[in-house]
C-alpha cells in the first residue's frame, strides 16, 4: 500500500509476506531500498539498499527517510502494519522503564521488563505495553 512519493519514487508498506521489524519499502529500478519505524518512538531509519546497477544519491535516501518521519506517513504506516500483521514486533523485547525505552543488550535490572504483548491503537496514535511482572502497563503516546 502506497505511503507516499518522493522526488517520483513511491514508498510502499508490503502487504505480502511480511516480517518484522516494521519497515517500508522504496523500488527505485536499479536499487531498492528499505526504512525501518517503531512503535515505541517515532524515528525513522534507512535498513538496507539493494543496489543491481548503481545507488541511489545520499540526498535521495535521506529525503525518503525523511518523508517517512513526517507525522501523518508515519501514523498510515503504523496503521496499515497493524491492521494487516496484527503485530507491532514489540513482543518478548526488553522495556527499560526507567528510561522508558526498548533495550536490546543491558543488564536486567529492577527496572526491566519483558515485554508481553503490545497493541497499537491507531485512532489515537498510541502503543500499550503490557510488562511481566510489571505492577501496570505502559501507553506510549506517538
Amino acid at each position: 500500500m502506497r505511503l507516499f512519493s518522493y522526488k517520483g519514487f513511491p514508498m510502499l508498506i508490503n502487504l505480502r509476506d511480511e516480517h518484522c521489524p516494521p519497515h517500508a519499502h522504496v523500488d527505485g529500478g536499479t536499487w531498492s531500498a528499505r526504512f525501518k519505524f517503531s512503535f515505541w518512538h517515532n524515528s525513522v531509519e534507512l535498513w538496507d539498499v539493494v543496489q543491481q546497477s548503481r545507488r541511489p544519491p545520499s540526498a535521495v535516501l535521506e529525503g525518503l527517510r525523511h518523508g517517512l518521519r513526517q507525522p501523518a506517513h508515519l501514523r498510515r504506516a503504523r496503521s496499515i502494519w497493524w491492521n494487516k500483521l496484527q503485530t507491532a514486533c514489540l513482543d518478548n523485547q526488553l522495556w527499560d522503564s526507567q528510561d522508558n525505552e526498548v533495550v536490546v543488550m543491558k543488564r536486567i535490572t529492577s527496572t526491566t521488563y519483558v515485554i508481553g504483548s503490545a497493541c497499537y491503537e491507531p485512532d489515537k496514535n498510541k502503543t500499550l505495553l503490557a510488562l511481566m511482572g510489571a505492577p501496570e502497563g505502559v501507553e506510549i503516546e506517538l
